[in-house]
Order: C-alpha cells, then sequence, then structure tokens
C-alpha cells in the first residue's frame, strides 16, 4: 500500500515537473487556443430567445344532450394527456408549414432553395430553434431563438395562436363529415314526413277524418233530416270505410316520424355544434416579449472550454512527443 503512494506521488510530481519545463510550449498552445475561440465566438451570430407559456385545456365542446357527459369543464385546465396532445400538435408539420412559408424560413436561414437537401437542412435549422417541452407544472413553453430578437417573439406568439387554428382544423376534419351525414339523414326523415303529412292532406279533402271523429258520422247520419246531408254524410262514411284504415296507419306513422324527428334533432345539434365551432384549447400563461440580452452564444464558457481543451491537448501532445523521442533512443 505505502509503495502504491510513493509511485503514485512519484508520477504526480514527474507529471508536474514535465508541465513546467514545458511551460512555454503549453502557454502557446493555450494562447493559441484563447486567440482562436475569441475569434470564433465573435464570428458566431448572437441568438435571442423569447418564449411563450400556455396551459393546455381539458375539454372544449358544447353539449346539447342531458346523458352525455362531459369528463371536464371548459374552465378547468388539462391533464398530462391533454399537455402531451398539445406537444404533438406544436411539433406537426402543420404548423411547422405554416411558420415557414409565413416568415419564408428558407431564405431566412440561408438555405438554396434549389438544394437537394434542402428539406432536411430546414428540417434541422428548424428543429435547432423551436423548442416545446412540457414542464413540470403541465404547461408548454414554446422556446424560439432568433438573430432577430423582434421575430422571435413575433413567431413564439404567432405559434401561440395556431394551435387553436389547426386544432380546430383537425376536429373539423373529423366532426364535418359526422355532421354532414346527420344533415342528410334529418333531411331524409324530414321529407318522408312531409310525404306522409300530403297524403293525409289529401285524405282528409276526400273527406276521411281522423279514428276519434268517425263514429260521430253515423251519428250525425241517424240524426240528419235532410235527404241531401244523408247523402254527403252516407258518401264520407263511404269513403272513410274505404281509407280509414290507410289514414290510421299514416297518421300513426306521421307521429312516430314527428316524435324520431325530434329526438334525432339532439344528435343533429351536437354534430353541427361540433363541425361548425372554433373553441379555444389553451390558456395563455405568459406571451413572448422582446428579449433584450443574446441567449448564445456564451462566449466566456467558449472561451474557457477552449482554453482548458488547448492545455489537456497540449500536455497530450507533449507527452507523446516525449515517448516518440524516447522509442526511437531506445530502439
Amino acid at each position: 500500500m505505502e509503495n502504491n503512494n510513493l509511485n503514485l506521488n512519484e508520477e504526480r510530481n514527474n507529471l508536474f515537473q514535465f508541465i513546467w519545463s514545458n511551460r512555454k510550449q503549453l502557454l502557446i498552445f493555450t494562447g493559441a487556443a484563447f486567440v482562436i475561440s475569441v475569434i470564433v465566438s465573435l464570428l458566431i451570430t448572437p441568438l435571442y430567445l423569447s418564449t411563450a407559456i400556455v396551459f393546455p385545456a381539458a375539454s372544449s365542446n358544447v353539449s346539447f344532450s342531458e346523458q352525455r357527459n362531459v369528463k371536464a369543464a371548459a374552465m378547468d385546465f388539462g391533464e398530462e394527456e391533454q399537455a402531451e396532445q398539445l406537444v404533438q400538435i406544436l411539433q406537426s408539420a402543420r404548423i411547422k408549414d405554416r411558420v415557414v412559408e409565413k416568415y419564408k424560413l428558407l431564405n431566412h436561414y440561408e438555405i438554396d432553395s434549389d438544394d437537394p437537401n434542402k428539406n432536411y437542412k430546414l428540417t434541422q435549422e428548424y428543429n435547432s430553434h423551436f423548442t416545446f417541452t412540457r414542464t413540470r407544472y403541465g404547461s408548454i413553453q414554446i422556446d424560439v431563438l432568433d438573430k432577430d430578437p423582434k421575430l422571435a417573439a413575433k413567431m413564439a406568439n404567432d405559434i401561440v395562436d395556431l394551435i387553436d387554428t389547426v386544432k380546430n382544423e383537425m376536429i373539423n376534419e373529423r366532426t364535418r363529415p359526422a355532421f354532414e351525414i346527420n344533415k342528410r339523414k334529418l333531411f331524409q326523415l324530414q321529407h318522408e314526413r312531409d310525404s306522409i303529412v300530403h297524403i293525409l292532406d289529401s285524405l282528409s279533402n276526400l273527406g276521411v277524418v281522423p279514428l276519434d271523429m268517425r263514429s260521430n258520422l253515423f251519428q250525425a247520419l241517424v240524426d240528419s233530416k235532410s235527404p241531401n246531408e244523408k247523402t254527403e254524410l252516407q258518401n264520407k262514411i263511404e269513403t272513410n270505410k274505404k281509407f280509414g284504415s290507410v289514414f290510421d296507419a299514416l297518421e300513426y306513422r306521421r307521429n312516430e316520424m314527428i316524435v324520431k324527428i325530434e329526438e334525432f334533432r339532439v344528435s343533429y345539434e351536437q354534430a353541427e355544434s361540433d363541425a361548425n365551432s372554433n373553441f379555444t384549447h389553451k390558456f395563455i400563461v405568459e406571451r413572448a416579449v422582446v428579449a433584450d440580452r443574446k441567449e448564445k452564444p456564451k462566449r466566456m464558457i467558449i472561451v474557457l472550454v477552449s482554453v482548458i481543451s488547448g492545455l489537456i491537448f497540449g500536455v497530450f501532445f507533449l507527452l507523446i512527443k516525449q515517448r516518440l523521442k524516447e522509442l526511437k533512443l531506445s530502439a
């Protein structure tokens, strides 16, 4: 154990002695690293960060049915599931394509439009400048980096506004066909009801009366004194005997249709609301503001890391150089 400690101390002393004896060369390495890192950090375009924070809404719909259970009211904040869904929407091409097109990011990031890899390069630039993360509080943080601080804030706020636009479009793509089906079905039911009503009106014009009034015709015939009235009532009774059962069946069918239409109207109104409503799907906690200081690059960190790296590289280089010299002498 003591021998190991002695060997370790001896190796440490030898290393320090080696560094001290080669201090001038190491200073050249670190000095070169310092100068290069300063120049490189000054050449890097500064980027400014703008941040917006939103909370997902738990539910955004209007219910027309008493039996329909909505898990949460529209005023409630969303949970983890809604937050993850919102992050997916923010990362989708629907939002990316709109931002790219509106702000001409292909030109803004100096990507040649004729470059065969332009889409790949644009995606890389977009992903490095736009980040969407879920915080531990369940909110969504939207970070935008850009060399123009005003543009960074504007793009971040536009993305906040696009959340509702894109999500409503996605909902409408699904609910619009359902609404059209409900619309056609309601029209079909109303048309069938109107056809029955039209036939009932025609039968009424012939003298056919409802079942509860039909028995009164016989009493009226008995009480009638006038031959003309008797003849008229007799004809009406014959007509009711002939078409009465048809009238009763159509009347029953009409009443069924009225009830069915009223019940179906709830489903129709729900589908219409879902297809045509534009809801807000987020709570804005904080809108992005114009940054007054750069976020990147951290020049001090770049210089410090470069100097330390230059020193370590110098030590290894000189050690390898010395070892190679020793191997040549021993050969």
